[in-house]
């Protein structure tokens, strides 16, 4: 065997670098939004569970939502959710449908529950 023949080129050794460092890069770029898709999904379950916590408060509430669309903001987790509600009466059933939405900044947050109008 020859010096030659036993190890890499410089070509070699540049094309391996060149390879490994595009495969590095795409790893990290998917790690970026890895973690950002993360965020979003931690900030839409909070909205979420601040939209239950809306819907539990109209459900219990001896005298159901006047129809129509109301709006506000709370506080909950350390931040403001802005919040909209639309209350409207089912066609020729004794329900209410009621749609909240919560908005934090990102992707908000819809439920809708029903509620007996009496």
């Amino acid at each position: 065997m020859t010096a030659r023949g036993a190890g890499f080129t410089l070509v070699e050794l540049l094309v391996a670098l060149l390879l490994f460092g595009l495969a590095a890069l795409a790893l990290m770029r998917l790690e970026t939004a890895s973690v950002r898709q993360t965020a979003d999904l931690a900030e839409r379950q909070q909205a979420e569970l601040v939209a239950r916590n809306i819907a539990v408060d109209l459900l219990t509430d001896p005298l159901p939502p006047p129809a129509g669309v109301r709006t506000g903001a709370l506080a909950n987790g350390g931040r403001r959710w802005r919040w909209t509600v639309r209350a409207e009466a089912v066609a020729g059933q004794p329900l209410l449908r009621i749609d909240i939405m919560v908005a934090g900044g990102g992707a908000p947050a819809l439920l809708t529950v029903l509620r007996p109008v009496a």
